[in-house]
């Protein structure tokens, strides 16, 4: 399971782009969404606009738990998972992984995570994360991205 995140805008992007945005379903700067092996040539089409990597279970767990939403725009909690028949965040997480379950098999679910910008910012949206850049496959690092963009949305809340 992969974890693609839209780093830069895609205005004046040539059509073959725009149309892998639009089947990634990242229409947005700092939307997440999870893909599974068979999507990586839409995702490297898209690699001068993308970070993508790994997600490891416990960050697919937090991140169901922050920023999954239903439809109406209702937050994912335990008592949405019982209804839909699921145990834990965990059990969700470790069936999403295995490839058993897909993100469009759970019901009204969103498919798209908003993301925060992380904290601390990008390095440089033009260079490729070899060159110290944010661009581009990142393996297990995406993890790091995703615990500073979660983090990114609580920086400044009660501080004067």
């Amino acid at each position: 399971m992969l974890a693609v995140i839209k780093v830069r805008g895609s205005n004046k992007t040539e059509p073959g782009i725009r149309r892998a945005f639009q089947e990634l379903r990242l229409n947005k700067n700092n939307h997440l969404v999870l893909v599974d092996e068979s999507q990586v040539g839409q995702v490297k089409k898209a690699k001068d606009y993308v970070t993508w990597g790994e997600i490891d279970e416990e960050h697919l767990v937090r991140l169901l738990q922050e920023r999954g939403r239903m439809t109406g725009n209702k937050p994912l909690d335990e008592t949405v998972l019982k209804e839909l028949g699921f145990g834990t965040f965990k059990d969700v997480a470790s069936k999403l992984l295995d490839g058993s379950l897909k993100v469009k098999d759970i019901d009204s679910m969103k498919p798209i995570f908003r993301m925060n910008p992380p904290k601390r910012g990008y390095h440089s949206t033009k260079r490729t994360f070899n060159l110290k850049g944010a661009l581009g496959y990142r393996g297990k690092d995406i993890n790091k991205l995703i615990d500073a963009m979660l983090e990114g949305g609580k920086s400044g809340q009660g501080e004067n």
